[in-house]
């Protein structure tokens, strides 16, 4: 028997489906352990920006069928537009069965007030110079992927896995000065527009801390990303945490061998069976 976890509010970003630096199989993973009233997918789901039809494995479209069963099932899914993912920006509004498509969200938690959004708004190299983001995404990419072959290399000598990313992001001081600024501008414009909470990603930074300034406090949450980190952001009991997956094995988990031997054929038919019978209803 597979027991899953209920939490009222489940918050994933920056997932990537389509690179090699995603690791579908542990958010895979992850999705079969909880059983979420709602799951908030806040930005760069899948990477339109890399997208290639050379690449995009098994593992990846379980992650999609996967949550497309959850919406099938009852759990309401709100897709927040990230800057990956901005062709979907089109769609704004829409809401098909239980999925909606939407750049912000807010949503009223127990009485405090909750503001959700990707946060690449707030990215100026963006703003200014997409090409050279998306230039930088590609140069990112091909990172996670040699630090993948590195961590394979690491597990069979029985060793901890390392972050090439990570080290690079904390060795660099415009790159500490760039996050610090990010949390910084979200976290003061939520207090002036009265935000308990304040939730993005884009950054790839799991974090939650508790900000206060002359004009007020909120609570700063960001989801991270299934890229490095691993982490998503769940909210039951009137409480936030960050959910690591590599620490927070607190329940049984059960990968869900139902798709293991299907084809990737099948595993699209079987999306489109779900597409076929959502709009029917």
């Amino acid at each position: 028997m597979k027991i899953k976890r209920k939490i009222e509010l489940a918050v994933i970003s920056d997932v990537h489906l389509g690179t090699y630096g995603c690791h579908a199989k542990q958010l895979y993973t992850y999705l079969n352990s909880i059983t979420p009233k709602k799951l908030i997918l806040n930005g760069d789901i899948i990477d339109v920006w890399q997208f290639s039809k050379r690449y995009f494995p098994k593992s990846h479209l379980k992650v999609i069928k996967k949550i497309m069963d959850m919406a099938a099932d009852g759990v309401e899914i709100i897709y927040i537009t990230g800057n990956h993912d901005e062709m979907l920006r089109k769609f704004t509004g829409t809401t098909i069965g239980n999925i909606s498509i939407v750049d912000k969200l807010v949503l009223e938690l127990h009485g405090k007030k909750a503001w959700f959004f990707h946060g690449d708004v707030f990215d100026v190299s963006i703003q200014n110079a997409k090409w050279l983001a998306k230039l930088g995404g590609y140069g990112y990419d091909l990172l996670t992927l040699l630090n993948r072959c590195v961590n394979w290399y690491l597990e069979k000598r029985g060793k901890e896995r390392y972050s090439l990313s990570k080290k690079v992001k904390n060795g660099v001081k415009g790159a500490v000065k760039y996050i610090n600024d990010y949390e910084k501008t979200i976290s003061d414009l939520a207090i002036e527009n009265g935000y308990d909470f304040v939730v993005c990603g884009h950054i790839h930074q799991p974090k939650m801390e508790y900000i206060e300034n002359k004009h007020g406090n909120t609570v700063y949450l960001n989801s991270g990303d299934w890229v490095e980190n691993f982490t998503a952001l769940e909210y039951q009991f009137k409480r936030w945490k960050i959910y690591n997956y590599n620490n927070d094995k607190l329940a049984p988990f059960y990968p869900d061998d139902e798709f293991e031997d299907k084809e990737i054929k099948d595993l699209i038919a079987a999306i489109t069976i779900v597409e076929q019978k959502k709009s029917k209803s």
